[in-house]
């Protein structure tokens, strides 16, 4: 399974391989604190952004990650984020998340077609068995929209996470 930087082409949508290039339009849209709810580590300022982005590439680097940015095809701006994480060439299999997207693009066709994009890559050309998607037990919305994509529900993960605010999150994992 090689696993590369690779740019993605939907209808509404593009794909491409997050960079340092990105860090201002991120910012532009992705300092609205409700868009990181239920994120356990949130962006909140420039910098924190800037260590969100060199993060994702320190694990691009190690090959344990695959980090986008989304762009709207329409307009060019970069409207979120996603990635393939946990990386695992030895079982083929890699998670899909870290997922956000800006507030004026949410409950549009976005996420969906970003999470096809993914998905087709990693059967279809990365050669997966397994695609897991995981989210915070609560957030039912994200729960909902996974299991429209196809996704089946395997179980919670009880007690996975302290979130930033110190609450203790379940995780509903899907594959």
């Amino acid at each position: 399974m090689i696993v590369q930087p690779v740019t993605l082409e939907g209808k509404c949508i593009r794909l491409e391989p997050l960079s340092l290039a990105h860090h201002a339009a991120l910012c532009h849209v992705g300092l609205d604190q409700d868009v990181w709810r239920w994120i356990t580590a949130p962006v909140r300022t420039p910098e924190e952004m800037r260590a969100y982005i060199e993060t994702a590439l320190a694990e691009q680097a190690a090959g344990t990650a695959l980090p986008f940015a989304t762009i709207e095809r329409a307009s060019g701006r970069a409207i979120g984020s996603t990635r393939y994480g946990n990386i695992d060439r030895s079982n083929r299999r890699v998670e899909i998340g870290w997922t956000w997207i800006a507030r004026p693009w949410q409950r549009t066709a976005v996420n969906t077609e970003a999470k096809y994009l993914m998905l087709r890559h990693a059967f279809e050309t990365l050669g997966c068995i397994r695609v897991e998607i995981k989210t915070d037990s609560l957030n039912e919305r994200s729960r909902k929209a996974i299991l429209r994509i196809g996704a089946q529900e395997e179980g919670t993960f009880r007690n996975h996470m302290i979130t930033a605010s110190g609450r203790i999150r379940h995780t509903v994992y899907y594959s």
